[in-house]
């Protein structure tokens, strides 16, 4: 999935201008992997910090390495964990939301029109009127963002839908650096001096004063760091086929299933079950049965095995968070 983010792009950002950011223990196997991009562009951040971390990281590598002139350009922050229907009309799209960026000096993001009331997604409310920007009204309309909204609950998620003024928020930004930085300064001000102090770093080759400065960071997303309080946001409307596979159950849409609608996968033993996900990633050399169920979810990995009803595979976040709190070595 990541050679094919890097593929998707590739008529419009060449190889050269893409980074993949990941974590200390991935850079070598992803650029063992080839997935496209220079193996010096293969960055790793020096701990977790959520994805406002990640993406000050991102932007003092580019002022590093580019100066001045690197915070006049545009970045395009996009993900490879999701399924894109039509690379075509995902390239259309993600061109309309970057020359929005920097023709309305706004902080841009796409917005997925909504297919049923999920409410594992954050969505993206525009205007009740729901009319777009003049500029940007016909091909893929722009509309200015209202608000964002957290995951909600089912009833809410169906208002939102129903209503036809929300999007899923598909956690895809642009925006040119100077413009992240300004907004930066105002709604998490301590990440955007921390990216000032990184590139002095970088530039000095200190890589212990980088580490110090990022792990002082606060561990948070870039929507509750910025998108959510930034005042000048706008979305552009994307209309392709779209699928998060964050969450276990993405695999009943992206997975094919057998005549009881279970999905199988690893070859586990599956006896009387209906609707279900079994999913055995560790193949033969252990043994998963799973007898009589209905609607559940079955993951067995090498270090974990994870039951959970399907209509609550969100929740898995809990269980990492509890696992977390007892300092469990899997996590």
């Amino acid at each position: 999935m990541l050679e094919e983010a890097v593929w998707r792009v590739a008529p419009l950002i060449p190889p050269q201008d893409v980074y993949v950011v990941t974590g200390e223990h991935l850079v070598t196997p992803i650029r063992e992997a080839g997935v496209g991009v220079p193996a010096e562009n293969v960055i790793a951040e020096p701990c977790k910090r959520n994805t406002a971390g990640c993406l000050a990281y991102a932007t003092a590598h580019i002022l590093a390495k580019y100066g001045e002139e690197g915070a006049s350009r545009t970045m395009a922050v996009l993900t490879a964990d999701h399924v894109i229907g039509d690379p075509e009309a995902f390239r259309k799209t993600i061109r309309t939301a970057m020359e929005a960026a920097e023709s309305e000096n706004a902080l841009a993001t796409i917005g997925i029109v909504p297919t049923r009331p999920e409410t594992g997604y954050g969505y993206i409310q525009v205007n009740a009127q729901h009319e777009p920007l003049p500029d940007y009204s016909h091909d893929v309309p722009v509309y200015a963002v209202e608000a964002f909204h957290e995951k909600p609950e089912r009833g809410q998620a169906e208002a939102f839908v129903r209503s036809g003024c929300y999007f899923w928020n598909g956690g895809m930004f642009f925006w040119r650096i100077s413009l992240f930085l300004e907004a930066l300064a105002t709604t998490a001000p301590n990440i955007a001096q921390a990216v000032h102090a990184m590139v002095a770093a970088m530039r000095a080759r200190d890589e212990g004063q980088v580490r110090r400065v990022f792990e002082k960071l606060e561990d948070i997303s870039i929507d509750y760091a910025l998108m959510e309080r930034a005042p000048n946001v706008i979305v552009a409307r994307a209309d392709f086929a779209w699928d998060d596979v964050g969450a276990w159950s993405a695999l009943d849409r992206t997975r094919g299933h057998d005549a009881s609608g279970n999905v199988v996968v690893g070859a586990p033993v599956v006896i009387d079950c209906k609707d279900s996900i079994i999913y055995n990633d560790v193949g033969a050399d252990m043994a998963v049965s799973v007898v009589g169920m209905e609607n559940v979810i079955v993951i067995a990995a090498r270090d974990a095995v994870l039951v959970i009803p399907k209509d609550r595979a969100q929740d898995v976040r809990r269980a990492v968070a509890e696992l977390k709190q007892r300092k469990a070595r899997q996590v």
